[in-house]
């Protein structure tokens, strides 16, 4: 039987939106994951599975690295993390799994089943992709050669959540030792019924490849050839996971994704390779260009995100349009930005709702701009982005505090506001994030 892995894990690279500091500073929610771990590692070893408890290390990239040269066939992983806000409502258990594996959402929600059962009290937020999160990707779920999953348990900092999570840690504990075993067996009979790899047919831009492809544990990889037939420079990008397979070179596919490449599952084991979209990769994040989504697109998004969303906001996603559209601004772009700074309009900082300040403008007397309406306020934000990538004079009156301040035209796209927009140095990174989502959700990508 393999063995199952388990990390207790804290640090900064994890790529969701609030990650705890790390174990030398550790808070208590960190403290609280180690706790946790080391009462699921004695429980599994009592209903004799072989468990691997992954030391403290002060960054998850080093945890990930241990696990990988000590795992082998048969073996998985779960991490373990907290989300302590200070403001937001979000409060429950989600898993997280590498998006566009099927059986790994499966044995994501084997988890939830098996926690709920135990710890009814602490909600499930659900199965979840990791590219929902911060960054676009999860180095737990995606790095790791076998099998893995992170379970984030989330609550409001200082609330009775905290409580409950302490006054039921051994549920806690148990519920997740009963996933684990549920989910070790799966992994165990795919294994003795030789499923581990899989040949899968392919399709690029619609028209069938002449090569297959193969499906491991789930993941799909893609022969090298046809990467570099989709124009892909693995020169500039040797992260991308590769492997030997009789005599071929494979890559990942999901990790084309961030170059703008798709794969898009169809019925049967068919997988759809789609490099080809409205837009070349060069206008993916141009400031000043044409959007490609309507209305209707942005509010399923949003709505999909936050359901009660545009409640104190109507209309909020065809005046983004209208507005971006008068400067000549991306509307996808800004829009995507609008998202990752107000957390899908639930804002919970200290950006008040009433301020109409959807971009964390700051303002040249008090700490953050307020607008008396909304489309004031999304006119400020398009006009500050314009500010940024373009010399060209404002079609309307200007109403963004600080856009005389800015040098005009000093970046042109996404990538060159870091640094600027925000001091958080993934900050473009959780906008092309959520932007690839926008698309997904749309049917672009």
């Amino acid at each position: 039987m393999g063995r199952i892995f388990i990390c207790a894990i804290y640090g900064g690279d994890q790529g969701t939106a609030n990650d705890p500091e790390t174990i030398g500073t550790a808070p208590n929610e960190a403290k609280e994951m180690v706790f946790l771990r080391d009462l699921i590692v004695p429980e599994l070893r009592n209903r004799s599975f072989e468990v691997v408890a992954v030391p403290d290390f002060d960054r998850p990239a080093l945890s990930i690295d241990w696990i990988d040269k000590r795992a082998k066939p048969g073996d998985i992983a779960l991490g373990i993390h907290a989300d302590a806000y200070a403001h937001s409502q979000t409060r429950g258990v989600s898993t997280f799994y590498i998006a566009k594996n099927g059986e790994r959402k499966n044995h994501a929600q084997m988890l939830l089943l098996a926690f709920s059962s135990r710890v009814p009290d602490l909600p499930s937020r659900g199965a979840k992709p990791d590219t929902i999160t911060g960054t676009g990707s999860l180095a737990f779920c995606r790095r790791l050669t076998i099998p893995s999953l992170l379970m984030e348990i989330g609550f409001k900092f200082d609330s009775e959540d905290r409580v409950k999570i302490q006054a039921y840690r051994r549920e806690i504990a148990l519920g997740i030792a009963d996933g684990l075993v549920t989910w070790s067996r799966d992994v165990q009979m795919q294994a003795t019924s030789n499923n581990h790899t899989v040949p899968v047919h392919l399709k690029v831009n619609n028209e069938p490849y002449p090569e297959w492809g193969i499906s491991i544990d789930g993941n799909v990889y893609i022969p090298i050839d046809l990467a570099d037939r989709l124009g892909v420079n693995l020169a500039l990008n040797p992260q991308i996971r590769r492997i030997r397979y009789r005599g071929i070179v494979y890559l990942k596919a999901i990790e084309l994704r961030d170059l703008n490449i798709s794969i898009v599952a169809e019925i049967g084991k068919i997988y759809n390779i789609r490099s080809q979209h409205p837009f070349n990769a060069d206008e993916f994040d141009r400031i000043m260009c044409v959007g490609h989504t309507n209305p209707v697109q942005l509010n399923e998004f949003l709505l999909a995100n936050t359901p009660e969303a545009l409640e104190q906001f109507p209309n909020l996603p065809g005046i983004y349009l209208e507005e971006a559209k008068a400067e000549g601004v991306n509307h996808d772009l800004a829009f995507a930005q609008m998202c990752l700074e107000t957390r899908f309009l639930t804002f919970g900082g200290a950006i008040l709702p009433e301020f109409n300040n959807f971009a964390s403008l700051g303002d040249r007397q008090t700490e953050w701009a307020k607008f008396p309406n909304l489309r004031l306020g999304i006119r400020a934000h398009i006009q500050q982005l314009k500010a940024y990538a373009s010399h060209d004079l404002l079609v309307q009156e200007c109403v963004a505090p600080r856009f005389e301040l800015v040098r005009r035209g000093i970046a042109p796209t996404m990538r060159q506001l870091n640094g600027r927009w925000s001091a958080d140095a993934q900050y473009t990174i959780k906008i092309a994030a959520v932007l690839r989502r926008l698309y997904e959700t749309a049917g672009i990508f």
